[in-house]
């Protein structure tokens, strides 16, 4: 019990986002031995912020205590990096969750073909009707469905693999005991009871909307394989794509109409070869069996009648309209933007590329030199980086920052 609570401490301990966690935990070894360290030896680590000191100087262990005793109240489990249940691939991951809170079933994520569905939260009546179908047909064939809990692709996604019988996986921005959007109430109840919820949040966590891109990575993390449905030119689904492509997964698109902004993300990521092309599930499963060929499964196919007649519910009637995703139009000049409110929606390969970038045009192979990013990845995160608006390509391959960066 003393070793939870210290992992909760750390991860509560303010200036410590990030990196800076990390660097406390491989000087000291273990949580526990962070918690007695003194000011010198905190000085010692290097690079911490005089907020991150004083907030390791609080030994208090009050918040630690509650967040045990909420999670004991409301059945949740705790997951910390050093237990041997903690998944493997997303261990492996840069910057990985300290602790994980889960809600539902315990699941071996490293032996799953865990399939990730991402999207807009304003999806198209098209969208809505493909990520349900997809995410029906993938669980019948021995997959797992990964993904969020918002309105949109998510939440069509979770009825899709519910409707098929199977698991399914949300991952939370907020505490697990906050039902965000508060509609699908029922949505948490069922992926509870048949799946799991699973948050790097302690309950209580309040739905904070910087909480949603550092969340992404867990869902790309998790999964072998990223399946985005729809995208405008920015948001969260490139941003998971991002971690994906950083991450080695495979990622597939949907291919939409050439004139809805809801596709042109989807489009322009097949367009440039970051994604693969997918009209069904076997397309996305046959990247897969020969890595998992105990765990994937025929499945006979559903009549056109039966698939619409259990998908008829993936999209409640009394649900919200759905708000469009913000889209970036074509920058014709370059625009001066505030790095801080930029580098969030970043992933770590994206902001070394666009750093390096300091005028000029460079080809890939410059690139690669500046950063010592390996070109495949080099070459993914500038297909998103143009799609956000951050970057501009010229001819020859070459690349030119369409943004100038104001650091302070």
């Amino acid at each position: 019990m003393s070793n939870l609570k210290h992992w909760i401490w750390l991860t509560q301990r303010r200036g410590l986002a990030g990196q800076a966690a990390f660097r406390v935990l491989e000087h000291f070894g273990s949580p526990e031995q962070a918690y007695v360290g003194d000011e010198g030896a905190y000085a010692l680590v290097g690079g911490l912020s005089g907020e991150a000191v004083r907030s390791l100087m609080d030994k208090s262990l009050d918040g630690a205590n509650e967040v045990l005793g909420d999670c004991d109240r409301l059945g949740i489990r705790l997951l910390t990096l050093q237990d041997a249940t903690y998944p493997e691939r997303l261990a492996a991951i840069h910057q990985p969750p300290m602790v994980l809170y889960w809600k539902g079933r315990q699941i071996a994520f490293d032996e799953e073909v865990a399939i990730a569905m991402v999207g807009t939260r304003g999806a198209t009546p098209y969208g809505v009707r493909v990520a349900a179908q997809l995410a029906m047909e993938l669980t019948r064939k021995g997959a797992l469905i990964v993904t969020g809990m918002a309105q949109g692709i998510d939440a069509s996604a979770v009825r899709g693999a519910l409707k098929a019988g199977g698991p399914v996986v949300s991952v939370l921005g907020c505490g697990i005991d906050v039902v965000y959007p508060r509609y699908h109430w029922e949505l948490y109840e069922d992926v509870a009871a048949v799946g799991a919820l699973i948050s790097e949040y302690p309950p209580g966590t309040e739905p904070r909307g910087g909480n949603f891109p550092i969340r992404n990575r867990i869902i790309s993390g998790l999964s072998v394989g990223v399946v985005a449905v729809e995208s405008g030119r920015a948001g969260g689904t490139l941003l998971t794509v991002g971690h994906a492509l950083d991450q080695d997964r495979e990622v597939f698109a949907v291919p939409g109409p050439i004139d809805a902004s809801e596709s042109e993300g989807t489009n322009r990521l097949i367009q440039e070869g970051a994604a693969k092309l997918i009209l069904e599930a076997d397309d996305v499963l046959c990247e897969f069996e020969e890595r998992f060929p105990a765990r994937l499964r025929p499945a006979r196919e559903l009549s056109r009648e039966a698939a619409e007649q259990r998908l008829e519910a993936t999209a409640p009637p009394d649900q919200p309209a759905p708000k469009r995703e913000k889209t970036q139009p074509p920058k014709e000049k370059v625009e001066y933007l505030r790095w801080a409110d930029c580098k969030d929606k970043l992933t770590d390969d994206q902001r070394a590329l666009l750093l390096s970038m300091d005028g000029g045009v460079f080809q890939a192979d410059d690139l690669v030199e500046r950063t010592q990013i390996p070109a495949r990845r080099v070459l993914s995160a500038m297909t998103l980086l143009q799609l956000q608006g951050y970057v501009s390509e010229e001819s020859g391959k070459r690349f030119r920052a369409a943004v100038k960066l104001k650091m302070e």
